[in-house]
């Protein structure tokens, strides 16, 4: 087991600093980037533990707060163990700052992102793989388009709002990307009903790009956190397993 580094670090945005975490195997040496992007819930220990995962398996890792411009992490009160049905008064909070990141402003800041993994010693040259959870995927399939020359492969697990008819929807992105793609998508998710899976496919098809979408068979939404009650074992090894096997055809 490769030993890890974490450490917080400070991103320089066009609108202020974002807040981060690093993760890499702790010889320091260059490694291939992997930039996480995080549920609706957050920069938190449950996403600091994946990050220290991915670095154990030979990945610099960075999962910044994409919410820094309403504060440093955590942005939200959140408990140990995180069950929005106990308490809905969470995504009261929630909603309003994850509606204020519009793609405009998000795909701005994954620049920053992408610029400053290029210049860290611990990162090797060359493109990097991208992987979000929830919003993340969204966020993760948004960048594969904006940068194509900056991202080699991109994955996306239980993502919402993919393939909408909005003049926005992520999927419109399609034609630019050049990476190869992954999702996993939750099973019997309100926000990826199966018009917008189908939508995905076929836009991603059409586009020529290198992809897989599945679905996972009784996989809730935000499967992959073990901090929530969406948590779900199977879904999350297979998650791992797909997410590991991507990065390893890619690097």
């Amino acid at each position: 087991m490769t030993s890890v580094q974490g450490t917080d670090v400070d991103i320089p945005t066009e609108d202020g600093i974002a807040d981060a975490y690093l993760a890499h195997p702790a010889d320091g040496a260059p490694r291939p980037a992997v930039l996480v992007f995080q549920d609706a819930f957050g920069l938190r220990p449950q996403l600091r533990s994946m990050a220290d995962r991915l670095a154990e398996a030979g990945y610099t890792v960075l999962v910044p707060n994409v919410f820094y411009r309403h504060g440093r992490a955590p942005v939200f009160d959140l408990p140990e163990f995180i069950d929005p049905g106990a308490r809905p008064e969470i995504f009261e909070k929630i909603m309003p700052v994850m509606q204020a990141l519009t793609p405009e402003l998000a795909m701005r800041d994954a620049g920053a992102y992408l610029r400053w993994l290029a210049e860290r010693p611990e990162v090797t040259e060359g493109p990097v793989a991208l992987t979000g959870y929830c919003m993340g995927a969204r966020l993760s399939l948004l960048t594969a388009g904006t940068y194509p020359d900056r991202v080699a492969a991109a994955a996306g697990f239980h993502g919402g709002r993919l393939a909408t008819d909005t003049p926005d929807s992520p999927h419109l992105v399609a034609g630019q990307i050049t990476a190869e793609l992954y999702f996993g998508h939750a099973d019997n998710d309100h926000s990826l009903p199966p018009e917008q899976i189908e939508r995905l496919e076929a836009a991603l098809t059409e586009a020529g790009v290198r992809h897989r979408c599945e679905v996972y068979e009784g996989a809730p939404h935000g499967f992959t956190q073990a901090d929530t009650a969406a948590y779900h074992s199977e879904g999350d090894e297979r998650h791992w397993a797909a997410l590991l096997d991507l990065l390893k055809r890619t690097f």
